[in-house]
């Protein structure tokens, strides 16, 4: 087979358009195409009234040979590489070997938990939350009544923080095996729809990826894998093994029991404060990350639809649009969109009493009125916020709090229209876009819980993305505050062995060691560690 990339056709175009185009682009006959698979279906609106359909497409041809030494140098005619997964390695026969632990529940933990069960390792898995239907029920009595569990909401529990977001399966993470791949097929095994194979940009949304979660823990269950839920790991049993490095031997339940293991998974989320504050007290080598701070900006879908695809708007084909915005300010920082979700809402997405953060959420539809995304600015430890490992905590809890503060103090958040914004005046009311968030949005004035660099930033890059997207600057788009977690503040470092630089045995992985960003790069994370730890465990064995 030859994988074909960039094959364009416009929208509408009829299904025989399709051979014609391949025939054309390898300067073959009809009677030499024998067939094609449809592998990935983009598109191209950079001329919105003339948008095209981008296709990657594996082609069966005669003479394959042939046509592969007639493109030798076009590096969209390849052979078609092989997706297939294939592990590393297998629990040998009469292991008795220590079971592996995976901390977190997450795109992470899940895909490590996974791939060990099907490798026969039979992991345990563990996490502070609870099983997704009744976090679910928790997450929405924030979103309600304004009340907040700390161990179940939108951080903590089945499925992580994935599970309440746009549910985007795409990433920038180099991928030579196709890890992703499998990502992408475990998830229609466990219902997710045939489409995320295919699509450019795939995405899921919360409603199935609740299912899906649980389908897949039905499947590490019935391997023999176990979890444990509502159960937070508050230390770790160590032993000095030279040189200043210690081995793992086990963990320290919240209930002061104990699991002895000599391998840990460590998957936990960006915001699993408390375990990073346990690691650094455990001297676990890790270090401060940069991350971004600012807020989510709120249009009508409508709006961003005739910006993006003219008068194409609204085409089956092209769904919802999304935007990709930077912008370099003369003062040294960046502002740029992120995590942007068409068609969806923006929710409250705190894990800590007193604080009150916001993120983006879509259903698979993306039918909901209004777009949102992250406006972020990026920023970095020694520049912003010194102090060692664990100060870009302090630096998130700090305007989170005074976010809480500026909504009301009840969890309802800060928001101000971008009209206001730019004349530098408090918000007293709202315009014509009707914010998402709920439980609840306080006209204010944002300057009072977003660093003064941020502010200045957001005003120089706003007009300057209204010319890119028309309507972006509209003086009725709401802006509502704070977005903190857009990543990890730490990297709890670990070498080639995918394990700590000093705690042998322990491997940090997916977006609370700053290894990942997204459900998929994530996933392909906790692939990659799974193996690394299974491959330790069989040569411990041998």
């Amino acid at each position: 087979m030859i994988r074909l990339s960039g094959l364009k056709l416009p929208l509408d175009h009829p299904a025989e358009a399709m051979p014609a185009a391949i025939c054309a682009r390898l300067n073959i006959q009809p009677q030499e195409l024998r067939g094609h698979n449809l592998v990935r279906r983009g598109n191209d609106a950079r001329r919105r009234n003339a948008i095209q359909l981008v296709y990657t497409l594996d082609i069966d041809v005669e003479n394959e040979a042939a046509v592969l030494a007639r493109f030798a140098n076009d590096h969209d005619v390849r052979p078609t590489p092989d997706t297939r997964y294939h592990f590393v390695a297998h629990r040998p026969d009469g292991w008795s070997g220590k079971r592996p632990v995976v901390i977190g529940a997450g795109p992470c933990g899940l895909f490590a938990g996974l791939i060990l069960a099907q490798m026969g390792f039979r992991p345990i898995i563990l996490d502070r939350g609870k099983v997704v239907r009744e976090r679910t029920k928790d997450t929405w009595g924030l979103w309600r009544r304004g009340e907040l569990d700390p161990d179940s909401n939108v951080q903590f529990g089945e499925g992580g923080a994935g599970t309440f977001s746009d549910g985007k399966l795409y990433c920038r993470v180099k991928d030579p095996r196709f890890l992703g791949r499998k990502v992408l097929e475990e998830f229609v095994a466990a219902g997710a729809p045939d489409d995320i194979l295919w699509e450019a940009h795939p995405h899921i949304g919360t409603f199935r990826l609740v299912s899906m979660v649980e389908s897949m823990r039905r499947q590490i269950e019935g391997l023999g894998g176990e979890y444990r839920w509502q159960t937070r790991v508050d230390d770790l049993l160590l032993e000095p093994d030279g040189d200043g490095a210690q081995k793992l031997r086990g963990l320290v339940l919240h209930d002061g029991s104990a699991i002895e293991t000599d391998h840990v998974v460590l998957a936990v989320g960006h915001s699993a404060r408390p375990t990073f504050e346990m690691l650094h007290r455990q001297r676990v080598h890790m270090e401060a990350k940069p991350f971004s701070i600012g807020v989510r900006i709120e249009h009508p879908q409508s709006w961003i639809d005739r910006a993006r695809y003219g008068q194409c708007a609204g085409h089956p084909d092209l769904g919802a649009a999304a935007y990709s915005l930077a912008h370099h300010c003369g003062n040294g920082r960046t502002v740029y969109s992120f995590c942007m979700c068409p068609g969806g809402r923006v929710v409250a997405a705190t894990s800590e009493e007193g604080r009150v953060v916001t993120n983006g959420m879509s259903q698979y539809s993306r039918a909901e009125f209004n777009a949102n995304s992250g406006l972020v600015v990026g920023i970095d430890p020694q520049r912003d916020y010194p102090g060692g490992p664990l100060a870009g905590i302090d630096f998130q809890r700090h305007w989170e709090s005074q976010a809480f503060l500026a909504g009301g103090s009840s969890y309802w958040a800060p928001g101000q229209t971008v009209g206001d914004f730019l004349a530098g005046r408090p918000s007293t009311s709202l315009g014509s876009v009707e914010p998402s968030y709920k439980p609840g949005v306080t006209p204010t004035d944002l300057a009072s819980c977003l660093p003064p660099f941020v502010i200045d930033a957001f005003r120089e890059a706003l007009p300057v993305f209204g010319r890119q997207l028309a309507g972006y600057d509209h003086g009725d788009a709401v802006m509502t505050g704070v977005e903190t977690r857009t990543s990890s503040p730490v990297r709890i470092t670990r070498g080639k062995d995918f394990q700590s630089l000093n705690v042998a045995g322990l491997y940090p992985a997916g977006e609370g060691a700053g290894y990942a960003g997204g459900i998929l790069s994530a996933a392909i994370d906790g692939i990659k560690v799974a193996e690394a730890a299974a491959l330790a465990m069989v040569r411990a064995a041998q």
